[in-house]
């Protein structure tokens, strides 16, 4: 039941990405004042496909019926058929394929392999980022978002209050009794909360990068067949990987293709190229891969950082959510649902806070339950590419496949009621059972 009384303390949530949003949404809920300080001119995000598992889909809807509801509007599912499957499964590398085409006894590249399969029915489903963002900020009331207003650093009040300054490149400040980092991978947040010299202040590149694109699902049924069109598809390779999903309601196929460099070297994250030198990346690979990579509208080339594990989430009553947190390389399609997962847990805590020096306390106590859990998220996505670009067991598909049907249990069958009574549990140990009996 959301709280009545306004709550005596604000916070300001920086960035009004999906994890802002999501938060903000919870907050409001419970009546907690809140101003969001978004950089951009408006609310906006980069089209691209994203994935949300089981655990995202449940804690979307512990969290806020809004938010349920504006990712069951969006949410693309495979069909019928697949309605349980994560990925199907194939090799689409065809370097090391036999004469005739066959990766293993009765498979050649391209065929089916196997499925990794859901064993829970939460909900789970794709969604075009832009349209999740649009039917997010649908519930953000009017003048609670401010633009415009990129942070360059925050400062201590020195009266004592353990009060914040938000300090912005347009010159302005906005002072709040607490502080959230929803700024995403190179958080301002993140850097001054760590200190410059922290070796996980910053993100670090990956080793990977990848290709993204959209292709029309009527040209991509024409192309592939209407299975393999219209249902989530993992081709593995060497040092390389690629997947489809369909997204807007079935209407497009989004496409991600994962390589390999050392280093990465631009200034700039996202770089623009040209299709000869996508398709000379991904020659050698099978007829599916190729159609695929042939295919692919305006493709960009995204560096996939990520940030090395850090000592805490917080400092005071300023704390860090989502990618500001614990940005990961997207391998198990789990980074968003984490983010809302943290919205989940800091909504819970906060919604029972009643005296401002309680706020830390909360901070404290959402670090404990979601730094481990988030952290090993980002480890096991570097493991995870490591395994479906043949460079953990090599290409013995023997090896891979148990491995693969089971690494994702821990993210998708997450018992989120349980976290939240443990939430609760510790912040009302730590506050000698001072907090509100919910």
């Amino acid at each position: 039941m959301a709280s009545t009384a306004k709550k005596p303390f604000n916070i300001a949530i920086i960035g009004g990405g999906i994890s802002g949003l999501t938060l903000a949404i919870g907050l409001l809920e419970h009546n907690i004042p809140i101003t969001i300080y978004e950089a951009a001119s408006k609310f906006g995000e980069i089209g691209a496909g994203v994935g949300f598992g089981p655990n995202s889909a449940l804690a979307m809807k512990l969290l806020s019926p809004k938010i349920e509801a504006a990712f069951n509007k969006c949410k693309t599912e495979n069909t019928a058929a697949k309605s349980n499957s994560w990925f199907t499964v194939r090799v689409g590398d065809a370097r090391k394929a036999d004469k005739n085409g066959f990766v293993a006894e009765g498979k050649k590249v391209g065929d089916a392999l196997y499925d990794v399969e859901f064993n829970n029915d939460r909900g789970r489903g794709g969604v075009y980022r832009a349209h999740f963002l649009d039917e997010l900020v649908k519930d953000i009331p009017d003048g609670v978002a401010k633009f415009g207003k990129k942070l360059t650093h925050v400062s201590s009040t020195d009266d004592g209050s353990g009060d914040s300054i938000c300090h912005f490149a347009d010159g302005t400040q906005a002072r709040h009794n607490a502080v959230v980092g929803c700024d995403g991978i190179k958080s301002t947040l993140r850097a001054w909360m760590l200190g410059k010299d922290d070796p996980a202040a910053k993100p670090v590149f990956s080793g990977k990068f990848c290709y993204r694109g959209l292709i029309p699902m009527e040209e991509a049924v024409e192309m592939l067949g209407d299975e393999v069109a219209r249902n989530s598809q993992m081709f593995l390779g060497y040092h390389g990987h690629l997947l489809t999903f369909p997204i807007e309601k079935g209407k497009t196929m989004n496409v991600v293709a994962f390589n390999s460099c050392k280093e990465w070297t631009s200034d700039q994250w996202v770089v623009s190229t040209s299709k000869q030198d996508m398709n000379a990346t991904y020659e050698g690979w099978g007829p599916h891969v190729q159609k695929i990579i042939q295919a692919m509208q305006k493709p960009d080339v995204w560096a996939l950082f990520y940030h090395p594990p850090c000592s805490t989430y917080y400092k005071g009553r300023v704390c860090l959510l989502g990618d500001a947190a614990h940005a990961t390389t997207p391998h198990q399609g789990a980074g968003a649902g984490m983010c809302v997962e943290d919205a989940l847990i800091l909504v819970t805590l906060l919604k029972d806070v009643n005296r401002l020096e309680d706020v830390e306390r909360a901070f404290k106590t959402y670090d404990e339950v979601r730094r481990p859990r988030s952290q090993k998220n980002v480890i096991t996505s570097k493991q995870a590419a490591e395994l479906y670009e043949f460079e953990s067991y090599g290409d013995d598909l023997e090896k891979i496949e148990p491995v693969f049907k089971q690494r994702m249990r821990w993210i998708w069958d997450v018992d989120l009621d349980e976290e939240v009574e443990r939430a609760k549990k510790i912040y009302r140990q730590d506050t000698g059972g001072a907090a509100s009996k919910i």
